[in-house]
């Protein structure tokens, strides 16, 4: 399947800092809870990342991520994910984070 240009053009692919991470024990797959500043376009937002693999929370605070800014939001449990942040699966199934290489401000868009 193809998708028009267009089409991936509507989906918001913003950086964003970490600045809040706690476990997320009520969620059916081992989570982290993420606390990400979007800028002050954004603003700060919400999201339940399946990271546990390769990420302790206290490791991502200040870190840079990827996400999906404009999806609606998931309740997952008793939390309420705002984005999706995104990652990569590597060969063990563990996701890797998604982030730009070098600092860029928070809420810059994906080109």
């Amino acid at each position: 399947m193809t998708l028009p240009f267009d089409d991936f053009l509507k989906v918001e692919i913003r950086a964003g800092t970490v600045i809040a991470a706690e476990p997320f024990p009520e969620a059916r797959k081992p989570a982290i809870k993420l606390t990400i500043d979007f800028g002050p376009e954004l603003g700060v937002k919400r999201s339940s990342a399946q990271i546990t693999a390769l990420y302790e929370p206290a490791e991502l605070i200040g870190r840079q991520v990827m996400a999906v800014t404009n999806f609606a939001p998931r309740q997952i449990g008793p939390f309420m994910s705002e984005v999706l942040v995104l990652g990569a699966s590597d060969g063990e199934g563990r996701i890797s984070l998604l982030a730009p290489d070098h600092e860029v401000p928070d809420g810059s868009r994906m080109h």
